[in-house]
């Protein structure tokens, strides 16, 4: 990489850092090209030049913004084991991220969807980066259980995505109702981890019982 393309990179990391930490600080509000600028360092003129709009600069740092995180948590996604294990890599996750500020960096993204076109799609690409790596982990634990063969893996994990972006929502308005929430979530996952200890007798009753429930 040439020392002029290395210095344009590293400008568009900037302004892709500072549009998130504009938004995470500041709200969709007051996030323009003036104020990621400032954020990061440069030149008003730079966002124009690197991304030709605000809009498009928000985009691409949403898409940003949720590849890093993805990024952070992939190893320790790929060591849960067992749906509880996912369930309680998801809570550390959440817990992270709010203290790390982007939980409201996501409701600022949401809230930005309807006036900024681009940010919905971007949005929903993110999401999608962690819905991948949420399926991936669901096919693993749950192919070994009696729950395998009746489950929808990529549907589940959009469902287990859209909670817990319900519930980082939900945690602005009434913290302790989402409290319960996860904890319900991990004593799903206690009721699953119950029938998997079962022994194989008990596990072929469970899928009989499934399959007849689900001709």
């Amino acid at each position: 990489m040439s020392p002029e393309t290395a210095r344009s990179q590293e400008t568009k990391t900037r302004l892709l850092e500072g549009a998130l930490r504009t938004l995470t600080e500041q709200g969709i509000a007051k996030t323009s090209a003036r104020t990621v600028a400032a954020a990061a360092g440069v030149n008003q003129a730079l966002v124009f030049y690197h991304f030709g709009s605000v809009d498009e600069l928000l985009a691409a740092a949403c898409r940003y913004g949720a590849e890093q995180a993805v990024a952070r948590y992939r190893e320790r996604l790929a060591e849960a084991g067992t749906l509880s294990e996912l369930l309680t890599v998801g809570r550390e996750i959440h817990e992270r991220e709010r203290a790390g500020g982007h939980v409201a960096l996501l409701g600022q993204l949401l809230a930005g969807a309807p006036t900024h076109p681009g940010l919905g799609p971007a949005t929903a690409a993110g999401l999608d980066l962690w819905i991948t790596e949420i399926e991936q982990v669901l096919r693993r634990v749950l192919a070994a259980t009696p729950f395998g063969e009746f489950t929808d893996p990529a549907g589940l994990a959009r469902a287990v995505a859209a909670s817990f972006v319900g519930i980082e929502l939900y945690e602005g308005v009434d913290e302790a109702g989402a409290g319960a929430a996860l904890d319900a979530l991990e004593q799903l996952g206690a009721l699953v981890a119950a029938v998997e200890s079962l022994g194989p007798v008990a596990q072929r009753a469970v899928r009989h019982q499934l399959r007849r429930r689900t001709q």
